[in-house]
């Protein structure tokens, strides 16, 4: 048995091309390509499979429309208005601003799909308004910033679960339901840690807004509360798919940013239109680089292998997912999430289905722990994120997220314990898992 193998070779040529600093995407469809020369097989299956994957899978389209919400949403003026009214709500009490910067997430996380546009857009805000006078230290905000951010994709709408369906033929509509509880779990574990720093740490308390300003601020802050209930209700009521939800949520991110606020220049709408494009080119490419590779892994019969190693261990379905989790967080202390879930996860999709592990459940599971990559050292985005924002080192981050990621640790093992947290919501509304 020769250890050089066409499949062994192609992985060390993707480590290679990877760590040479070729984009991870890139690097699977050239060692996919050397793989199919090395196997004697066609080499235009390579490109065969990437475009049916590309153009056959409608649901990828909401991806940058997503994207573009997002970007939409942080050149107006519709996350301040969202910050005054989250400030409005929690701000009184101590520690106040660190309250405003969880709600904020959740209500944000109900607009974007996307960490990164959270922590770049309503977490600048909060950066500056937690730090100014020295309220709080810069390393604590960017932390906690940070955090909260997690909490963007797993309350829908999120761009991994939509990737996510895409490799498992799980429900979208189920699994942005799915997400909610969970999503809410993680901010309910944050506030409790910020309340236990507050007391700890005497964080200031803000001046109370006074209930009279409450309606109008409410009122003026209406129209960016309601694009959820237009993106959810037009997914649930069945009146749009999960793709023309994120067409119309770009489109009323326009409408009320430029139309009835008036905060939008044209120099602004074009940058984002340009930034989406740009991450929406990203995240293209490693999906159409996982597409081509996952093509060799079935080929090599890689998931049916793994299925029959793991089957052998006679695990149960609670064993195999702690040790899913166990092997995702260690995954997401190198690796970026959207690799993960394209490439890992469809090596443990058929053990989980053999298992009799229900897809949207097992779909919650793999986004927590792979948005928990994203405040994990030492390849956590958003760390990196925040360092660039905040102007601190990622040491001092580190050091402040730490027990925001272990109450979220604590989430996710209830999660995977009591899968009725996650099915509840669904089930009510019709699931049949």
């Amino acid at each position: 048995m020769t250890i050089a193998t066409p499949f062994s070779v192609a992985i060390v040529a993707i480590s290679a091309l990877a760590l040479l600093g070729l984009p991870i995407g890139h690097a699977m469809i050239a060692g996919s390509i050397l793989y199919l020369f090395l196997a004697g097989l066609d080499m235009g299956t390579a490109a065969e499979q990437l475009l049916n994957g590309l153009y056959s899978n409608y649901i990828i389209l909401a991806v940058p429309l997503f994207i573009l919400a997002a970007e939409l949403m942080n050149i107006g003026s519709m996350t301040e208005r969202l910050l005054r009214f989250c400030n409005a709500v929690v701000g009184r009490f101590r520690g106040g601003l660190a309250l405003v910067n969880v709600v904020q997430s959740v209500i944000f996380a109900g607009m974007s799909g996307s960490a990164i546009a959270d922590a770049a857009g309503t977490g600048r805000m909060m950066q500056v308004m937690m730090t100014a006078d020295g309220k709080y230290r810069a390393s604590y905000a960017a932390a906690l910033t940070a955090a909260t951010a997690v909490i963007g994709p797993i309350i829908p709408p999120s761009i991994p679960m939509v990737l996510y369906a895409l490799v498992s033929d799980a429900s979208i509509g189920y699994l942005f339901l799915a997400g909610v509880v969970p999503g809410l779990l993680m901010a309910l574990s944050q506030m409790a840690i910020v309340i236990i720093g507050a007391r700890r740490e005497n964080f200031p308390v803000e001046p109370p807004v006074p209930l009279r300003s409450l309606p109008g601020i409410t009122w003026r802050a209406f129209p960016t509360l309601m694009m959820p209930v237009v993106l959810l209700g037009g997914i649930y009521s069945g009146a749009t798919t999960p793709t023309e939800a994120a067409a119309i949520a770009a489109a009323y991110a326009l409408l009320i940013s430029a139309g009835l606020y008036r905060s939008v220049r044209f120099r602004d709408f074009y940058r984002s239109v340009l930034e989406s494009a740009r991450t929406s080119a990203s995240i293209g490419m490693l999906i159409a680089g996982a597409l081509v590779f996952n093509y060799v892994v079935t080929v090599e019969n890689i998931p049916d292998t793994i299925k029959g190693l793991l089957t052998a261990w006679n695990l149960s379905p609670l064993g195999f997912l702690v040790l899913v989790n166990l092997l995702l967080l260690l995954l997401g202390c190198l690796l970026e999430g959207t690799t993960i879930l394209l490439i890992i996860i469809p090596v443990l999709i058929p053990t989980a289905k053999a298992l009799g592990i229900d897809m949207v459940h097992f779909g919650v599971i793999v986004v927590v722990n792979i948005m928990l990559g994203l405040i994990t050292p030492p390849y956590g985005l958003l760390l990196f994120v925040m360092t660039r924002i905040a102007g601190t080192p990622v040491r001092a981050i580190v050091r402040d997220v730490t027990p925001f990621l272990c109450a979220m640790v604590v989430a996710l093992a209830l999660i995977t314990l009591f899968p009725d947290l996650v099915l509840w919501l669904p089930r009510l509304l019709g699931y049949q898992g």
